[in-house]
């Protein structure tokens, strides 16, 4: 968040003598002046509704300039209200989240930090477009901010092209024109002791090379599946054909923040709505009732959907406890061989 603010001013400062509200800012409706005073709302309006963990909607306040503030002092303004976010997700517990309309209604301390700097990044851009300054933020801010809120999105040759593409406001060749466009937050599914946290990209890759996706595990966690479904996971964002709704979520304990496990959809569903589940547990955390409550939440938010119509599980054959979860969640036994039996429940 500091680093991206510090390049939106800088470009600004360089501008600082030229009449703001005189200046289109690139191919928004909005003037330059209006264009920052909207980057410095957004930034405090993302801060208090994670420091106060508005739930159904934005805290009811807005943003207003005294009269007579100059672009100096609104430089003064984004400076400050970028802080204020950045002390916001500094200091918010890992499992806090606050109220964003899109697409799942929430965000977490991570995904706040990321649109903050979205709105940062694409309006500075905006207005440089406008003013005729170059500009082009540092490659690595915008690959983490690409794998953070664009998941959907097949990473491009070139970070800052892509990320332009994606939200209308550049070509990007072989990909056709972007003319509607959101980014997307990671979905949390509620489970009685648990909460299904969807993975992002960044923390998929970290589980994949031996880390702990930036999660806290009990004792003998992460097991080996869910580095696997974390690596399957990369390769179809890397591939451009991830959905994030469909996604490997990582089973975290409500009563101390820890993760237990991890849970979630071999892909998207089929053109018949089928769509195959996985699941594993960290040894200490087996034995307790915990995949029974995750697959029975994940199973009821999948096959409330259109999309899905039947969810599938297979399971080796001689897996006698994965196959008493499956049962208990309301699968019926559908097919069976020498190695694996396939579970099946439909909506």
């Amino acid at each position: 968040m500091t680093e991206a603010v510090a390049g939106c001013t800088a470009m600004l400062r360089a501008a600082l003598d030229r009449d703001w509200s005189a200046v289109r800012a690139g191919r928004l409706e909005w003037d330059c002046h209006a264009t920052a005073v909207h980057v410095a709302d957004d930034l405090i309006a993302y801060a208090a509704n994670l420091a106060g963990r508005a739930q159904d909607d934005y805290v009811p306040f807005e943003l207003t300039l005294d009269e007579g503030t100059g672009n100096a002092g609104l430089l003064h303004v984004i400076e400050t209200t970028g802080a204020l976010l950045a002390a916001a997700v500094r200091t918010a517990p890992a499992q806090a989240r606050g109220f964003h309309p899109y697409p799942f209604r929430s965000a977490d301390a991570e995904g706040f930090a990321a649109m903050g700097v979205a709105e940062v990044l694409l309006h500075t851009h905006d207005m440089a477009e406008g003013l005729g300054i170059p500009y082009e933020p540092p490659a690595e801010l915008v690959v983490s901010l690409l794998a953070c809120l664009f998941p959907h999105v097949q990473p491009g040759p070139a970070p800052w092209p892509t990320l332009l593409w994606a939200t209308g406001r550049g070509e990007l060749p072989g990909r056709a024109p972007v003319t509607e466009w959101r980014w997307s937050n990671n979905l949390v599914i509620p489970a009685g002791r648990l909460t299904l946290t969807g993975l992002r990209p960044a923390a998929a890759q970290d589980l994949r090379l031996g880390g702990d996706g930036g999660f806290t595990w009990i004792e003998g966690g992460p097991y080996q599946g869910t580095r696997d479904a974390a690596g399957m996971q990369l390769k179809a964002y890397e591939a451009g054909v991830h959905r994030p709704e469909f996604n490997v979520f990582v089973l975290v304990r409500a009563q101390d923040g820890r993760a237990v496990g991890g849970m979630g959809f071999h892909g998207a569903p089929d053109e018949e709505g089928c769509v195959e589940i996985g699941y594993d547990l960290a040894e200490a955390a087996r034995g307790q009732g915990y995949a029974t409550e995750a697959l029975r939440a994940l199973s009821q938010w999948a096959l409330a959907r259109d999309d899905v119509r039947t969810l599938i599980a297979k399971i080796d054959l001689d897996n006698a406890p994965s196959r008493a979860v499956v049962t208990r969640a309301g699968f019926r036994l559908v097919a069976e061989d020498d190695k694996l039996v396939t579970y099946e429940l439909r909506g």
